[in-house]
């Protein structure tokens, strides 16, 4: 019996390359947004619902009860919007048993795509929950398609690490025939035991520390630390 193949894309703009409608699409936006929704599944928020725009992030809480609204352009908290993209906001205590309605820059945006172009499944990833991603994708055996976020369309380093991680600790399960997925998995194979200090030289750090959000990238690579599996299911985010 064949393998199911995987491939990775690192940037959304070579989505429509493939046929995603056989395919598990894994979205993968380290920093932030997946952190921060598999944390707060973790931490009890009943769903997620990923918008791509703020006008619509708004509406749809005002209309659910017990809900959140958050996001992020840029890394800043959008004006309108309660909260931001930050995995460190969504404790347990804070978080357990309400709706979160999240909307940011790059991932909630591809998880759309992948959705309108047909996707047969889509999950989140990040480090946090790595092996919850890698468990389902080989029980699951279907095809796979690592969606990196990037940024604006560009390639990011700390997207391409977790898709590495997964190919590194899966691969024996698939047929891989995808450079990107080899570049990936060889980028993970050499920064894995120096991780935090190697995402210091991504521009993403950069950005993003400015705001003085260095803790938050620093968990953001860390693997395991909410390791639930989040998958979109009747319109939003939840752990079946």
């Amino acid at each position: 019996m064949s393998k199911p193949t995987l491939f990775t894309l690192f940037s959304p703009r070579l989505l429509d390359i493939y046929d995603v409608s056989n395919s598990i699409v894994v979205i993968i936006d380290v920093f932030r947004a997946t952190s921060t929704i598999a944390t707060a599944l973790y931490n009890g928020a009943i769903k997620i619902i990923p918008v791509d725009n703020v006008a619509k992030c708004i509406e749809i809480g005002n209309a659910t009860p017990n809900s959140i609204t958050a996001g992020e352009r840029d890394g800043k908290i959008i004006e309108g919007l309660a909260h931001g993209n930050s995995p460190a906001e969504y404790s347990r205590n804070f978080i357990e048993g309400k709706t979160l309605v999240l909307t940011t820059t790059n991932g909630t945006k591809l998880l759309h795509m992948a959705l309108k172009n047909g996707a047969d499944e889509v999950i989140t990833g990040s480090f946090p929950n790595l092996s919850a991603v890698c468990d389902h994708l080989i029980a699951a055996k279907k095809n796979v398609i690592l969606g990196c976020s990037a940024w604006k369309d560009r390639i990011n380093i700390e997207d391409t690490l977790f898709a590495g991680a997964v190919i590194h600790y899966i691969k024996a399960y698939f047929t891989i025939h995808c450079d990107s997925s080899l570049i990936a998995e060889q980028m993970y194979l050499l920064h894995k035991d120096d991780m935090k200090s190697f995402i210091r030289l991504t521009t993403h750090w950069h950005r993003l520390a400015a705001y003085g959000l260095e803790k938050d990238l620093e968990y953001c690579v860390t693997a395991d630390v909410a390791n639930v599996l989040p998958i979109f299911n009747n319109d939003a985010l939840v752990i079946l």
